[in-house]
């Protein structure tokens, strides 16, 4: 098992430009010469070449010369991310991880202009599963980016590569997408804090649809500190994306020192066979009493059921919204288990999407008694992780498995946050999630971080 560096962490880069002990030109430096030292090509789809990327970096250290105000007005100056590969970027091609789909936009997603705008500093596009078609990072024909902790497992999905730049201390963060998990489940298999907002929040205009009633935008970074600092920037209320939503104030509090935790019963859970993972979970169940929680049991059985809702049932048929083009005129494009699962959402009718809409209403209607009762959820991030040949063989299957504690969160209008909670014994990282009602996003946050102190961990994967 490896131990994360520090360094590229936001809070102590900040300190570093304002105390004038690096230069954006120097981190660009630094962060060009680890890509290429690990050289897993699969982690990106398209990087900015590198004299874009110094003349970036040399740009804001210019303009910090002629006004040294500049570093502290900035938020991000000078740090470096990613961007996955189904979110726009002028004049880089946008993939979603099909080459016969890819087109070149004229114009940058409203989220990523806002941090280039705070001073980041791009470095390119990540891999992802075609169409954001996965929670397992697999299903690209760029390759698979390598799982930094064994490379024999997978890296997670869809946000494959932004998870793996993060974790392998190339950038700073990564912005991902999130419809059934694609936000994080890549941060529980690579160490990270990984940020589902409440939708609309972030502007998913300029972002290919994966379910577009139920895209995120999400956040990968070491701390959930340097999210909260991301989402502050990008968050805003996209008056041209019909989706948008605006902060609202009322129903959006701070956990106390003392709040009410709800943990499923614990033959509701399922952690497939993964014996050591049961085990973190039960001890991150003490880590937030420690925080100041009381734990509450509940049942499971209300989020399950809505969770298989989005597979199993017709909001699967919202993804040929993107796609039905490319499938009627070229099929042999798409790959055949991502062409699969498209094909099948062709059997919905509008009468089953009715039905399925009246019974979400009731799940929903179930889950606001939840929420009467505690203040947030605990859950696995992921039940267990997989081999690459595992998921070979049994893709749907074992699919379906790393969705069991993420699938329902978006359908049920909620937000969450994945953090690290402890290494099995084969070394490999284990997550949970902390999930609560919409509009929390910044008490979840800070409880990440109450949660991240109280454990102690080290964060990502990258050697100083």
């Amino acid at each position: 098992m490896t131990t994360t560096s520090s360094s590229l962490e936001i809070a102590a880069l900040r300190g570093a430009f304002l105390g004038g002990a690096i230069s954006a030109t120097q981190l660009a430096e630094q962060v060009l010469a680890r890509i290429a030292r690990l050289d897993d090509p699969a982690i990106w789809i398209s990087r900015l070449s590198e004299d874009a990327v110094r003349a970036r970096a040399r740009e804001l250290d210019l303009e910090a010369a002629a006004d040294p105000s500049i570093v502290a007005r900035l938020p991000l100056f000078g740090i470096p991310f990613a961007v996955k590969d189904n979110i726009d970027v002028a004049g880089i091609p946008t993939t979603a991880g099909c080459p016969a789909f890819a087109y070149t936009p004229g114009e940058t997603a409203p989220v990523v202009a806002r941090l280039v705008a705070a001073g980041a500093v791009l470095l390119g596009k990540t891999n992802l599963d075609q169409f954001a078609t996965g929670l397992v990072g697999t299903h690209s024909p760029y390759g698979v980016p390598r799982n930094p902790f064994d490379a024999r497992f997978i890296p997670g999905g869809s946000s494959s590569g932004s998870a793996v730049a993060v974790a392998t201390g190339l950038v700073s963060f990564a912005l991902g997408t999130d419809t059934a998990g694609s936000g994080r489940i890549p941060a529980a298999f690579n160490n990270l804090v990984g940020l589902k907002p409440t939708r609309g929040l972030l502007s998913t205009r300029g972002t290919v649809p994966a379910c577009r009633s139920l895209d995120c935008v999400s956040i990968f970074a070491l701390t959930a500190q340097d999210a909260s600092a991301v989402f502050d920037l990008a968050a805003f209320f996209d008056a041209d994306d019909p989706l948008a939503r605006a902060p609202d104030a009322v129903v959006a509090p701070r956990f106390g020192s003392r709040f009410r935790f709800g943990v499923p019963k614990w033959p509701d859970l399922e952690f497939f066979g993964d014996r050591d993972a049961a085990a973190l979970f039960g001890a991150a169940i003490g880590i937030l009493e420690k925080a100041g929680g009381t734990r509450v049991e509940m049942s499971f059985a209300t989020f399950r059921d809505a969770g298989q809702l989005l597979y199993e049932g017709p909001w699967v048929a919202e993804r040929l919204h993107a796609t039905q083009a490319l499938l009627n005129e070229n099929p042999g494009a798409v790959l055949p288990i991502t062409r699969s699962i498209l094909e099948d959402a062709r059997r919905y009718s509008a009468l089953d999407a009715y039905r399925a809409q009246y019974k979400l209403a009731a799940l929903r209607r179930a889950v606001d008694g939840v929420f009467a009762t505690v203040d947030v959820l605990l859950l696995p991030t992921a039940g267990t992780n997989y081999e690459i040949a595992a998921v070979a063989a049994e893709p749907t299957r074992l699919n379906a498995n790393l969705g069991f504690y993420t699938n329902f969160v978006n359908l049920l209008d909620l937000a969450a946050i994945a953090i690290p909670a402890g290494f099995s014994e084969n070394g490999l990282p284990f997550g949970i999630t902390l999930i609560a009602q919409a509009f929390c996003d910044s008490a979840l946050l800070d409880l990440g971080t109450r949660f991240r102190e109280i454990v102690g961990l080290p964060l990502g994967a990258a050697k100083v």
